[in-house]
């Protein structure tokens, strides 16, 4: 697949102007909005071939800015965003109205139970899918001893419902979503000690499978056991495709960046191998990285083809996936270098992705108006395509 991408050089500051640069792209304008209705953005319709389209345009709207290190992306049923605050340990509302700045954003509450440090805080946050009756909402986020799972409805009190889940400077994980199956997924870190992925009685290095209690699902590997998958360095992203299978990003190993098909019981290799090896017993990356090009966080799903968003790459990585898992021709490099450290990537309701800037870290060279949250549009098959 040889696809080619160009920025558009236009970025929006308001809802109208959201909709006029969709527009512009030669997208086709939604119907006007209902008075109190969420942002009636244009509906998806994208698709990506192995043959060559000639240059594509994405256009990127600048939908909040002046966050500082958001990090977990969750919508609600009214098509407005939560979003997390790695170090200030807030919980942000992105929408559904708007300003001459954007997309509204305001403090739902901040976690005072999160203490940040490193790449700790509070990472994750997943919506439950009957929130509009239990109103309950799921976050990760670190403590001074453990990482943990909690439980709350929004601007309530934070239960915790996982415990023990290792903590250290780097590498604690994060990643928080809801599978097809409606349990609760999450993707933790080795908390930087290679032994705990291959230890079956530690929450390190694992993809977690859990009720929204925090408690074992009857049908997980071992019974008792949280542990869906084992032998992770640092799972920082994961989705699912259309086919239900399931999709996680890798980051922090020396020498390769990873995209994983995650898979019931299966072993991912950390600290045995970096990127693939040769034992039958561990499962191969379905795509590789050298680290600087990857460590990759954000992940989301977009038709036949996946997206990831990379912090030291600091561009977005395309994939056009076949129905057995595998890649189909060559990743393609999107907005390289164009905004920065990139980490949140999430399937927006409309069908566009929503991507986050984290410049305001270590590493980041912030400009003006970082951290940013930006919705991207394809122009050959995207929200809002006519």
């Amino acid at each position: 697949m040889i696809v080619r991408f160009r920025r558009a050089r236009a970025t929006a500051l308001s809802l109208g102007a959201v909709l006029a640069l969709t527009t512009a792209c030669s997208f086709g304008p939604p119907d006007p909005d209902e008075q109190g209705a969420p942002p009636n953005l244009p509906k998806p319709s994208v698709s990506f071939s192995s043959e060559d389209q000639g240059d594509q345009e994405v256009a990127v709207t600048v939908l909040a800015k002046g966050l500082k290190v958001p990090w977990g992306m969750a919508f609600l049923p009214d098509g407005a965003a939560l979003v997390t605050e790695r170090d200030s340990g807030r919980i942000l509302q992105v929408g559904p109205k708007s300003d001459a700045n954007g997309l509204t954003v305001t403090e739902v509450q901040k976690l005072t139970e999160v203490q940040p440090s490193g790449d700790g805080g509070l990472l994750g946050i997943a919506v439950s899918p009957k929130y509009e009756t239990d109103k309950a909402v799921f976050v990760y986020y670190s403590t001074a001893k453990d990482n943990r799972i909690g439980k709350l409805t929004l601007k309530g009190k934070l239960q915790p419902i996982v415990t023990g889940i290792p903590r250290s400077a780097d590498g604690n994980g994060g990643a928080l979503a809801f599978g097809p199956d409606n349990l609760l997924y999450a993707g933790t870190g080795d908390a930087t000690n290679g032994t705990l992925a291959q230890n079956p009685k530690s929450l390190g290095g694992k993809i977690l499978r859990m009720t929204t209690d925090g408690k074992p699902v009857a049908d997980n590997p071992v019974k008792d056991s949280l542990v869906w998958s084992s032998g992770h360095r640092n799972v920082q992203g994961i989705t699912w495709g259309a086919d239900r299978k399931m999709y996680a990003t890798e980051s922090g190993q020396p020498r390769n960046g990873e995209l994983n098909v995650i898979e019931k019981g299966k072993n991912y290799g950390w600290a045995k191998v970096d990127g693939a090896g040769n034992d039958p017993a561990l499962v191969n990356p379905m795509q590789t990285w050298p680290t600087a090009d990857s460590y990759c966080a954000g992940i989301a799903p977009v038709e036949q083809s996946l997206a990831t968003a990379c912090l030291l790459g600091q561009r977005i990585w395309l994939l056009n996936v076949t129905g057995n898992g595998t890649v189909l021709g060559s990743p393609q490099a999107l907005l390289t270098k164009e905004y920065g450290r990139l980490r949140g990537l999430v399937l927006a309701p409309d069908g566009s992705l929503w991507a986050s800037t984290s410049n305001q870290e270590p590493g980041g060279e912030p400009a003006p108006d970082d951290d940013r949250i930006l919705r991207l549009v394809f122009s050959s098959g995207g929200a809002g395509r006519s």
